[in-house]
Parts: C-alpha cells; structure tokens; sequence
C-alpha cells in the first residue's frame, strides 16, 4: 500500500542522509518529490535519477535555506513545476561544533540561519498555500540534543531546541486550518555527519544509546512517513524522539 499515492512533498538538504532517505522513502510511497540542496549538485543529480526510477516525478533546486527571500521563490518555483505543495519536510542543517568560550559568532550565526531561520522561512513561505486548501503536513527534523543538549554544541543544541518551539506553536496556529505540525528528534543517525566524529566520540554515543547502535537514515524516514500520512491524521504538536532509547 503506497501511504503518499497523489501527495506533493518538499523536502530540504535531501541531497544525502536523513533528508535523502524521506525522499526516497516518500517517492516509494508514491509521493512526486521536490527536494533542495546547498552545493552538492552532482550527488542531487544522483538522488533525483535514484527517485525518478521510482517512476514518479521528481525536481531539485539549489536553494539556500537560510535565505527569506529565496525560500519565498522556491515556494513559488516547486507550486509552478508540480501545482501543490502537500508535504513540508525542514531537514536542512549544518553543524559549527565547539565550546562556549571559544565559540565565535559566525559559527553561531551560521547554525542558527541554518537549521532554525530556515526552517521558519519554509513554513512562513507554504503556510497561506496550505491554509487556503485548509490541508497540508509540515514536518521539522529537530534532534535528541535539542532535547537534551551536548557539550560543545551549543549552537546546534540552541537550533534545534528552537525547532521544537517552532513546531509546537505552528501547530497550535494553524491546526484550526487543517494543518499538523510534528517533529522528529534523531539520535545517533549514521550519516556522513556523523563519519565526521572521532572513533572516541562515536564510542562515547554508541555507550549511551541502550540498543547499542546507531540508527540508519530509513529508519528516521519511516518515522516521516508516518507523520507525513493519514495514518497520524490526529497526531499534532509532538516531537517524536527516533534515538534507541536514548532519551526516554
């Protein structure tokens, strides 16, 4: 059973990882995708080709999330290709890890429009799309340490918790339109993020998590799904932790 058959979804920083794996996930399910990244053309062309052998439509765009402006034309743009926008996906971020004190002020600015500005870009942008239909899921890819912060991430910590408020309140706006706002809440994803740690701080995460691996990006993807479908046609409001048990 295809759960998105007919659905439009957006999805941002899809060009690898997590965000990768719900337009994958999404299409499967029969949703036509449209799915922005920063740089990384060639591996959006490879994700595009991956989804359109999927046999349903599918676009990238460059676009730079942190960007107001850009998030408007992008809106505009994928309504123009594909006629509707059903499904909102905010999974683009970036991390500027480091201490407190020695934390400069472009690494905080850098997180913060990144992975909270955007995601209030995206949602200002769809937003009168889909109160006009009174229908439409948005859906905003936080993280356990949002929840419950990490040492020397305090920015990334900050963003992410900010996306949780974000998420709450949006729900609480325009649920009345018809409109559910969730939020999923990663734990230790294997990504080429996370290959970007040390093997000592991998060790460190994996210590903690009680099944005692990592999670894979299909699995964050299915969580997605699930809020992206009628199967979760009540569920609004919630940050659903995708972590094994790491944070209760």
């Amino acid at each position: 059973m295809k759960l998105l058959e007919g659905k439009v979804a957006l999805i941002t920083g899809a060009s690898r990882g997590i965000g990768k794996a719900v337009a994958l996930t999404f299409a499967k399910h029969g949703a036509a995708v449209a799915f922005t990244y920063l740089r990384a053309a060639d591996k959006a062309a490879q994700v595009e080709a991956e989804i359109a052998a999927l046999g349903v439509k599918v676009k990238s765009y460059a676009s730079d999330a942190a960007s107001y402006a850009g998030a408007e034309a992008l809106i505009q743009q994928v309504v123009a290709d594909f006629g509707t926008i059903d499904i909102l996906v905010n999974n683009a971020g970036i991390t500027r890890d480091g201490l407190v004190l020695r934390m400069s002020e472009q690494q905080w600015d850098e997180v913060m429009d990144s992975n909270l500005k955007s995601a209030f870009n995206a949602i200002h942008a769809v937003a009168p799309l889909m109160m006009k239909k009174r229908a439409g899921v948005i859906i905003n890819m936080t993280s356990v340490v949002g929840v419950k912060g990490n040492i020397g991430q305090v920015n990334y910590s900050a963003s992410k918790a900010g996306m949780i408020g974000l998420t709450t309140s949006v729900a609480k706006e325009f649920g009345a339109r018809g409109i559910r706002c969730n939020a999923i809440a990663p734990g230790f994803i294997v990504t080429e993020m996370t290959d970007a740690t040390t093997d000592a701080q991998r060790k460190f995460w994996m210590d903690m998590v009680p099944m005692r691996r990592g999670g894979q990006p299909e699995e964050v993807a299915n969580v997605a799904l699930f809020l992206a479908s009628d199967l979760a046609s009540y569920v609004s409001g919630q940050v659903i932790n995708c972590c094994g048990g790491l944070t209760p």
